[in-house]
């Protein structure tokens, strides 16, 4: 790229010219023409071991697979090109994502799935089987109820229970 060209990637806003799209700032770039390009990207990639490591599905694909071979973990409307708000609903994600492993400490066997559906937020999430149900109700109305007085709509938690956490693949 050169002095003045747009930072505009094709992917974030389809059908706008890459100069317009509201995400991607126009200006010089950002790339300083002494620092090399790493070829290697390591984010969010589990490291290879001894194949004693215990991986989940989520965990084992990299992030260029979502939408491929996994789903996106938080589903809403504030990704979509021109929408407002889309920092917000990060930031509320991180809170509820952080609520939910204090609220269940240990227990969570996988990720947390946010879906926010017009004014309900919808949380799904698996358990391990460690708690009596009597607690685990507990809990349950403890953060619907909690959680729906925070952000004033009404929240819903779709709980599953498993004996253990469920092995994917060893690395």
């Amino acid at each position: 790229l050169g002095m003045g060209e747009s930072l505009g990637t094709p992917g974030l806003c389809p059908r706008v010219p890459p100069g317009l799209c509201p995400r991607v700032p126009p200006g010089p770039a950002a790339v300083s023409p002494l620092s090399a390009l790493s070829p290697q990207t390591r984010a969010a990639r589990v490291r290879a071991g001894k194949g004693d490591k215990l991986v989940t599905y989520e965990r084992a694909h990299p992030p260029h697979y979502i939408g491929h071979r996994k789903g996106w973990l938080s589903l809403h409307t504030g990704n979509l090109c021109g929408e407002a708000g889309a920092a917000q609903r990060a930031l509320e994600d991180a809170f509820l994502r952080r609520f939910l492993y204090g609220t269940f400490p240990g227990l969570l066997a996988d990720e947390v799935v946010l879906k926010r559906r017009g004014n309900l937020l919808v949380i799904g999430a698996l358990l391990a089987q460690a708690l009596p149900p009597p607690k685990l109700y507990f809990l349950l109305g403890y953060a619907e109820t909690l959680l729906g007085h925070f952000y004033k709509c009404p929240v819903r938690l779709e709980l599953q229970t498993v004996p253990a956490r469920v092995p994917y693949k060893y690395l």
